[in-house]
């Protein structure tokens, strides 16, 4: 219940940001820190309430890294990342007088059309890079790096496929449970299972051409490009099974028509260009090493 001072007073209520239960994945375990009531209140004078009260636009640069009510520059979509753009898009606004946290939520609802597709072309792009390592390593009976690159796969497919399903993807302690939400898992989830379990890498071969073969027939699905050939093939004269995953990038990235997104090297975003939790957890330490 708002204190008497603030009855009257646009404002916006909301629980959005850091905690598993933005997201909807607290448990019981969760109750064993930061666990009760808390909701954000947000005016546009801080100083004139008298409780702790936030900003909107000051709560959300200071969340994010830039304003998404003075807009959203390409900077902002590729150095923001996707558990950032879902703390923000997720959660509940139970109240907003004020309008700006519904209309940051709306910004920031997905990537801009182009975006979209030049950030699938850098995830099919990483995909195709080590198809055929899993099949190397264990060519040299390296069956712990094959395992190693099957994992790294597994990650990559699931990355993609929350890209395809048009949701941001959040970070690893969450990321299996989120992706079991997305509507492809029931398909995928058996292959991904059995490149991970498997004990030698014809198994993992065989259960990761299936998954390429699965993703490859959701993205014709999509319609973003011309039908792209979902067969997976041997990897130029090698005998390693792979989907030439190359091939769905640059089907993406022909489509894209904004001159300053076509110039971008094909390595994406944060998520794609950077794996360290320091770097994606500060904002700050995110927006400064993707400049440089």
């Amino acid at each position: 219940m708002l204190r008497p001072q603030l009855v009257g007073l646009p404002h916006a209520a909301a629980r959005i940001g850091h905690g598993s239960e933005v997201l909807g994945f607290d448990t019981d375990r969760s109750r064993d820190h930061d666990w009760g009531p808390f909701v954000q209140i947000f005016v546009p004078d801080p100083a004139s309430v008298p409780v702790e009260a936030f900003r909107p636009g000051e709560w959300l640069h200071g969340h994010l890294g830039f304003d998404p009510l003075a807009g959203v520059t390409l900077f902002d979509w590729l150095a923001t990342s996707s558990q950032g753009l879902a703390e923000v898009t997720a959660g509940a606004v139970f109240h907003d007088d004020l309008g700006d946290l519904n209309r940051a939520r709306s910004a920031l609802a997905w990537y801009p059309d182009d975006i979209w597709r030049y950030l699938l072309a850098c995830q099919w792009k990483r995909l195709s890079q080590e198809e055929a390592f899993v099949g190397r390593c264990g060519e040299v009976d390296d069956d712990l790096g094959s395992a190693v690159v099957a994992a790294r796969q597994v990650r990559d497919v699931m990355r993609l496929c929350f890209l395809m399903s048009r949701r941001y993807a959040p970070y690893s302690k969450w990321f299996g449970s989120a992706f079991a939400q997305l509507p492809c898992a029931p398909t995928l989830s058996p292959l991904l299972r059995g490149a991970l379990a498997a004990t030698d890498r014809h198994t993992r071969e065989d259960h990761l051409a299936a998954a390429y073969r699965t993703v490859a027939g959701l993205h014709n699905d999509l319609g973003l490009t011309e039908p792209v050939d979902p067969a997976t093939r041997p990897y130029h004269s090698r005998p390693y099974q792979v989907l030439h995953a190359e091939r769905f990038a640059d089907a993406l990235f022909a489509t894209i028509t904004d001159p300053e997104i076509r110039a971008l090297p094909l390595y994406g975003n944060v998520d794609q260009a950077f794996d360290s939790t320091d770097a994606l957890r500060f904002r700050d330490n995110a927006r400064a090493l993707y400049r440089t």
